[in-house]
């Protein structure tokens, strides 16, 4: 059975930095994409940033120059740092992980940012 484990979201002042960890157990090797979406309150699902296995990276423009995706492979685990956190960054924040034909979720994990 698979599994995305995430972790490291939490309440963090405008300006400061988090990092969040997904971890993919029962799903073995082979993984195409991982990467993170989010949605705040009355917004649709949107990507965030996602990395392909052999390292090339995708953001969205809100994050460019703010936040980085990771990954380790041998792990099956992907970060997200993300540093000059915005009020407009709060949302749940969901890893997902493609392993062909299938995309698999997390089940999210709350980043607030105060203002």
């Amino acid at each position: 059975q698979v599994q995305l484990v995430e972790s490291g979201g939490g309440l963090v002042q405008a300006g400061g930095s988090l990092r969040l960890s997904c971890a993919a157990s029962g799903i073995g090797s082979g993984i195409n994409r991982m990467g993170w979406y989010r949605q705040a309150p009355g917004n649709e699902r949107e990507l965030v940033a996602a990395i392909s296995g052999g390292g090339s990276t995708d953001y969205a423009d809100s994050v460019k120059g703010r936040f980085t995706i990771s990954r380790v492979n041998a792990k099956n685990t992907v970060y997200l740092q993300m540093n000059s956190l915005q009020f407009e960054d709060t949302a749940v924040y969901y890893c997902y992980v493609f392993r062909w034909p299938t995309t698999y979720w997390g089940s999210g994990t709350q980043v607030t940012v105060s203002s």
